[in-house]
């Protein structure tokens, strides 16, 4: 199967595609928010020690996942992740954390998302 913009070889040589490069930056963020989350109510609200089992865990699990994506160069996937991850952090603030994110954050997080989209689609058009 030739290459073409939306469809690349993953790190283990298989397809994977921009939608499917979405959901790996989407399970990566929501695996890097809850490492590091644990580690916040460890170092920072006092919870157990015990929280960083999980929390170390995600955090392995984020790594392998940015492996997957759709990016021939780690610091393009990671740049092009950066934008999912403002996005779910606000999610998470929203969510997990009870505060409705403001305008300003949700301007910040659109800008974002569009230099994702950017990076990705220009490192497409460039392989």
């Amino acid at each position: 199967m030739p290459r073409t913009p939306s469809t690349r070889r993953g790190a283990f040589g298989d397809e994977i595609s921009m939608p499917q490069t979405l959901v790996i930056f989407l399970f990566a963020a929501a695996a890097e928010i809850g490492g590091c989350f644990a580690f916040w109510m460890w170092l920072r609200r006092g919870a157990s020690i015990w929280w960083l089992v999980p929390g170390l865990a995600a955090l392995v699990l984020f790594a392998a996942l940015l492996t997957r994506a759709d990016a021939d160069f780690a610091g393009r996937a990671y740049a092009a992740y950066g934008g999912i991850y403002i996005v779910s952090s606000l999610l998470w603030l929203w969510g997990i954390e009870g505060l409705r994110p403001s305008r300003w954050d949700l301007t910040g997080a659109s800008l974002a998302v569009l230099g994702s989209v950017v990076i990705l689609l220009g490192a497409g058009a460039r392989s």
